[in-house]
């Protein structure tokens, strides 16, 4: 599940190398934290915050295949 947002976060960002995912992993849950560059938020989130639903329904529909709950928090 990390390396599927960060593939994708890097294809969004101008400064893909600012990119950082940490996962932190619970009995059902994994809570994926994804940090960017500040001038990159805007990109990662998008209009009305489409980019950022967008990521999240990509992981729900990923972690669902291994049977586990995953959550993803943009950190600013």
């Amino acid at each position: 599940m990390k390396i599927l947002i960060e593939t994708i976060a890097k294809a969004l960002v101008d400064h893909p190398d600012q990119v950082k995912v940490t996962e932190v992993e619970g009995e059902n849950t994994s809570v994926i934290e994804l940090a960017v560059a500040k001038d990159d938020l805007g990109k990662v989130i998008g209009k009305q915050g489409r980019t950022a639903r967008s990521l999240r329904t990509i992981l729900t529909a990923a972690s669902t295949k291994i049977k586990k709950r995953a959550v993803l928090e943009i950190i600013e």
